[in-house]
């Protein structure tokens, strides 16, 4: 977006004038300011410049609300703002190392730099109204790239099902180790087994509570970005919903539950969600959510939370649990399903590349033709990856 300070809202042309005061003595360069000849390519990097706000802030408050001169791209350089400190010229660049201040004597002039970083900070918490409507205005807009952590919650979840799975072979190890004792060893061993920290079987059951915990995360996250990609949504009002909603609808947002193998699914994650994720979320009570026994007849008798239920009523008795192998069973079948089909090329971008979701690319239909076919892509994805480096290295 490119609005001037002149069609910013009054209350915003009072932040304006704030700023301006807090960021005073600074102010553009000009014909007045004593600028040596080759500034622009003898400056060099201050430390006091280190101390500057994040290099998006100090843009939007430079060149977006306050106007100053940005002498634009060059080869390892973002932007770059001249500005006049006191009569002298220094200059705030965004380099491939960071924004800094830069001046071409720095160990004459840090005091300077360090005064130009501090009234620069002073500015950009005056200017943050500014900042929120500038964010505010983006998401309407939908000119947003949203950020693709996929393959980093993949991997996290590999590496403790991994982990679980050591541990269920110790077990089986273990298992096939005592039968060929005798019943005399067997008594004996006991001992030793009960004498460890933690037995296998709980290293295994928190293992399997993590894996799961650690496959939500990683759906809660994917879902949003196969909308994306399958053009469900594509605004960053429908993102930010989308985003706020349970697991559940975000499931639904990119799955059709007429369809059989969908529905199956979607049945069965939700049950190990309820029993297995809500477990720990609501006090590890019981997979059930048995935090209360009453004395009986019959003995103690358990009786399930309402959060359990779905509703404000306890009850008894509530779904057969859903045991640890069963549920990462599951997990692992749709790992599988995820990924089939028509979202097989989304596994491409998301999970291959991380690459980050760009709206503006789901709304004009580059994505859409994109899944067609997984060599559609894999052409995207070589184009963009290419782009992404380009940027991050500023080969402009």
């Amino acid at each position: 977006m490119d609005e001037k300070s002149l069609n910013l809202p009054d209350h915003l042309q009072r932040v304006r004038a704030a700023a301006e005061r807090a960021l005073a003595p600074i102010r553009p360069a000009g014909a007045s300011t004593a600028t040596p000849q080759n500034l622009l390519f003898d400056a060099q990097r201050t430390d006091a410049g280190r101390n500057l706000p994040p290099y998006y802030l100090v843009y939007f408050l430079l060149i977006d609300l306050l106007e100053f001169k940005n002498l634009g791209q060059f080869e390892k350089l973002a932007w770059s703002v001249p500005v006049d400190y006191k009569g002298k010229a220094f200059l705030i660049e965004h380099r491939k190392f960071g924004i800094g201040i830069f001046v071409d004597n720095p160990q004459a002039h840090e005091t300077e730099a360090a005064e130009i970083a501090t009234r620069i900070q002073k500015a950009t918490k005056v200017a943050r109204p500014y900042f929120e409507w500038r964010a505010e205005s983006a998401v309407a807009d939908s000119k947003l790239n949203v950020k693709n952590y996929t393959d980093e919650l993949h991997q996290r979840f590999q590496y403790v099902y991994g982990e679980y799975q050591k541990i269920v072979a110790d077990i089986r190890r273990e298992e096939e180790r005592r039968r060929s004792l005798s019943r005399e060893e067997r008594m004996s061993d006991w001992d030793g087994y009960f004498s460890e920290p933690y037995t296998l079987t709980e290293k295994a059951a928190w293992l399997a509570s993590a894996a799961i915990d650690a496959f939500f995360s990683f759906t809660e996250h994917v879902f949003i970005h196969l909308a994306i990609l399958q053009g469900t949504i594509s605004t960053g009002n429908e993102v930010a919903s989308l985003a706020s909603a349970d697991w559940g609808n975000k499931f639904k947002a990119v799955f059709d539950l007429q369809e059989p193998t969908s529905k199956r699914f979607y049945d069965d994650l939700t049950e190990i969600r309820r029993q297995h994720r809500n477990f720990v979320a609501h006090g590890s009570f019981g997979k059930q959510g048995e935090a209360f026994s009453f004395h009986s007849g019959a003995g103690a008798a358990p009786v399930l939370l309402p959060h359990m239920r779905g509703s404000r009523k306890f009850a008894l008795t509530g779904p057969l649990t859903v045991n640890d192998p069963e549920g990462i069973q599951v997990i692992l079948n749709f790992m599988n399903y995820l990924w089939s089909g028509g979202r097989e090329p989304a596994r491409i971008y998301l999970q291959r590349t991380s690459l980050p979701v760009i709206l503006t690319m789901a709304a004009n239909g580059t994505y859409a033709k994109a899944m067609q076919s997984c060599e559609e892509m894999e052409s995207l994805a070589e184009h963009m990856v290419e782009q992404w480096d380009r940027s991050a290295n500023m080969d402009w």
